[in-house]
């Protein structure tokens, strides 16, 4: 259910450190532009004569931008990842499974179009819910939701790899508990700081490792 030591194995075995890299260094760069073009957008709307106060503005606008930013990373990493998904599945089965290895290659633009769709429904939702921040719950709702969405959209993007995407949503009802514990994972990794600049690669490699163990894969 939690493949932690085959997806660190992975990450070496696979030859995969230089995707690692250029992955996290992608999310610096959208996190850097979300913030940049917010605070932008936020200081020229808004005009204050005090430049006291306009000082003040501008910080507390690029500190809010950076939290809120960090709680939406669970929403980037599945675009960041479609950059680099055909990539990691090939290299990490090749060496890890390489009897169920598949040669078919995803074609690029649907794939990263569907990963734009789930990327601006996902950000609604975590914007939805932040007025339950101010009970006291938000953060555990965020986990909850962004379990769910990342697990389903990593299994199935895995899982479609080799079945297509209509057998995939099938096969991740029959497993839906294991499919979300591991988005409940991959959330919380998301997280935690410096690793989260590779989740987007480790959850890929995860959900290798999660639909190649179930019955029938192995």
């Amino acid at each position: 259910m939690y493949p932690v030591k085959k997806t660190i194995h992975s990450l070496f075995n696979a030859n995969l450190v230089g995707v690692m890299l250029i992955c996290a260094a992608s999310a610096l760069i959208i996190a850097a532009i979300f913030a940049l073009t917010f605070t932008w957008f936020a200081t020229h709307l808004i005009t204050i004569e005090n430049k006291w106060f306009a000082a003040l503005f501008t910080t507390s606008i690029g500190i809010l931008t950076g939290v809120g930013g960090w709680f939406m990373l669970p929403s980037l990493i599945v675009v960041i990842a479609g950059f680099f998904q055909d990539t990691i599945i090939r290299h990490v089965e090749q060496k890890e499974y390489p009897h169920a290895a598949s040669r078919a290659e995803l074609a690029f633009w649907p794939e990263f179009l569907h990963d734009l769709r789930f990327t601006a429904w996902s950000l609604l939702l975590n914007l939805l819910i932040l007025p339950f921040y101010l009970v006291g719950v938000g953060f555990v709702i965020s986990v909850a939701l962004n379990g769910y969405l990342i697990g389903r959209e990593f299994f199935e993007s895995v899982a479609g790899y080799h079945l297509g995407k209509a057998q995939a949503k099938i096969l991740r009802r029959q497993h839906r508990k294991v499919v979300f514990s591991g988005g409940l994972a991959l959330t919380l990794l998301t997280l935690v700081p410096g690793l989260n600049l590779f989740a987007p690669v480790i959850a890929v490699i995860w959900m290798v490792h999660v639909y190649q163990a179930l019955p029938g894969n192995k």
